[in-house]
């Protein structure tokens, strides 16, 4: 947002669209006029108290008054606001100090030339999940948090790279949309009635997305909304269009979505591309009238579809001749994501395939991401869908923002999971620190890399000889990582697919937060999904991925020609 005209007191910006509004008039009416260079508010209100508006603008639900050409008052009018400035002013107050806020054209602050952004080379759109109905400002105070962590990251980790700028916009998809209008809140029972409020403006939104009848609506929202910022920032950024990138980072459910709009994927298409079985339609219709019913119906559906195609043809035209979004999309980050489940259960079925494309073409997006907390009941793991072993292969840890020289992301091996018997979780009752700031250490232990041979068991030639093609691990115990003793058919059964070199991901997607040492699973499970936000070790996470990977200076020849 650019602000013209801010708000005494709180300096907020108004909406752009009512700030324009002003700025013409203001213009139209004083140019050339000297303002003061002071924000005396006891002199201003005197001198407004003892005189009429000079000039005053008419908006939607509002009206200005000009005393002068700094005094500047925005009044409401709602009935209430109205009323309340007619009792009080019968009372002796003036207009502007019962019922007027005041307007100031200009920040406080007056910036220097040092106060001038680096030129934004990336931008980051950030969707918000489910919920966003209760609260239309969380997504950006949520960005805000992010945004302030991302700062200080770049401080601490990126302070050379002066020709480089990442910039994070919210994108609130939520409050444009119609959908069912109040019909669920008219038929809500009142008893608990403060709960179930809670849950339709929040829980209910996943049922929205599930709903043929709603679902285009929320695509559609959040597709626009996506283009309308990205064409308004390159209006304003000239350059960018050519030369800047754009990822997105999604939350919770607005990672199906987001997901969803990149992919073209449509359930309704999807279900007409479903041939029935032939021999099933035998069994279904045994007689001849009935088969002749079949086929009729069967015309009859077909004759609907082409009718439907004509009709979303008409009604898509403009968007039909290129892909749904405007801009190519560099990395897609999923934050608690149950993305996974919703692959699943529309047939996604892991394959030999060690690349993203499995899910996620390369072509559509360059890069995916899926992070999530340990704890997180909402978000899964994709990997498993790509290659099914992965399910014993541990997510990547993602590093505490204060390791010195952490090992690169893609230089990380495979290792093998060792899952924990489950224990006692840590009484509530014990200081528990927020999940918005990581542990140097994990709780969770996991096995050694699965290429390392320090604490693997080594099988004997017979096991080679039967044709594993390596060597063969075994289980690590929890604590001390020494090799437990298993038996040799265990072994193979378990390790034989997940351990053969080769059958790696060409890229990492699932990585994982660290868990608190002293962290009850129970609480942490309530307050993971929404921990992502202030977390110096996501927003370093983000931005290793987004600023381009520092050139290698050259190395000086060892042997230089004397000549």
């Amino acid at each position: 947002m650019r602000g013209q005209w801010f708000i005494d007191g709180s300096w907020l910006p108004l909406e752009e669209d009512e700030s324009d509004l002003i700025e013409i008039e203001h213009l139209a009416r004083f140019r050339g006029q000297q303002m003061r260079d002071t924000y005396e508010m006891d002199v201003v209100t005197t001198t407004v108290d003892i005189k009429d508006a000079i000039h005053s603008l008419k908006l939607s639900r509002s009206h200005v008054d000009w005393h002068s050409v700094d005094e500047v008052y925005l009044y409401s009018d709602a009935t209430t606001s109205k009323i309340a400035r007619t009792v009080t002013q019968k009372l002796g107050f003036s207009k502007a100090s019962s019922s007027g806020t005041r307007l100031h054209r200009g920040y406080v602050e007056e910036a220097a030339p040092e106060d001038t952004p680096p030129e934004t080379t990336h931008i980051v759109f950030v969707v918000h999940g489910i919920g966003q109905k209760m609260d239309q400002g969380r997504i950006i105070r949520n960005t805000s948090m992010m945004r302030d962590a991302a700062r200080k990251m770049e401080e601490k980790h990126f302070s050379d790279r002066t020709t480089e700028h990442v910039e994070f916009l919210p994108v609130e998809w939520r409050s444009k949309l119609a959908l069912d209008g109040d019909t669920v809140d008219s038929i809500t029972p009142d008893k608990v009635r403060g709960l179930r409020d809670m849950l339709n403006s929040s829980a209910m939104d996943i049922m929205y997305y599930t709903s043929p009848l709603y679902r285009d609506e929320i695509t559609r929202g959040l597709t626009l909304e996506l283009n309308r910022l990205y064409s308004l920032f390159c209006s304003r950024n000239p350059d960018f269009e050519k030369h800047g990138k754009v990822s997105i980072v999604s939350h919770s459910l607005g990672c199906v979505i987001t997901f969803d709009i990149m992919t073209g994927w449509d359930p309704v298409r999807f279900h007409h591309q479903e041939a029935p079985d032939p021999e099933e339609m035998k069994v279904r219709w045994p007689s001849d009238k009935e088969r002749l019913l079949q086929e009729q119906l069967r015309l009859t559906h077909l004759r609907l579809r082409d009718l439907e195609d004509q009709f979303q043809g008409l009604q898509t035209s403009s968007s039909v001749a290129g892909p749904a979004l405007k801009f190519k999309v560099e990395n897609f980050f999923c934050m608690g994501s149950p993305l996974a489940v919703f692959l699943a259960l529309r047939g996604i079925r892991p394959g030999n395939n060690v690349v993203q494309d499995h899910i996620l073409p390369t072509s559509i997006c360059k890069r995916l991401f899926n992070i999530f907390h340990p704890t997180d009941p909402v978000a899964y793991r994709l990997e498993p869908l790509i290659l099914k072993h992965y399910n014993n292969i541990t997510p990547v840890q993602i590093h505490w923002y204060n390791t010195t020289s952490p090992t690169p992301y893609d230089q990380i091996r495979p290792t093998l999971l060792n899952l924990p018997k489950e224990t006692t979780s840590v009484s509530d009752s014990e200081s528990i620190p927020s999940p918005c700031t990581s542990p140097p250490q994990a709780r969770r232990h996991y096995g050694e890399s699965i290429t390392s041979l320090g604490k693997a068991s080594i099988m004997g030639a017979a096991s080679i000889g039967k044709g594993i093609g390596g060597i063969l691990f075994s289980r690590f115990s929890r604590s001390s990582g020494q090799v437990g003793g298993v038996e040799e058919d265990s072994v193979l059964s378990e390790n034989h697919c997940c351990l053969l070199v080769g059958v790696e991901l060409e890229r990492r997607i699932d990585f994982e937060l660290r868990e608190g040492l002293v962290e009850s699973r129970y609480w942490s499970a309530v307050t993971s999904h929404t921990a992502y936000w202030c977390s110096y070790d996501v927003a370093l996470f983000l931005l290793t991925f987004m600023y381009r990977p520092q050139e290698p200076p050259e190395a000086a020849e060892d042997n230089p020609d004397p000549s």
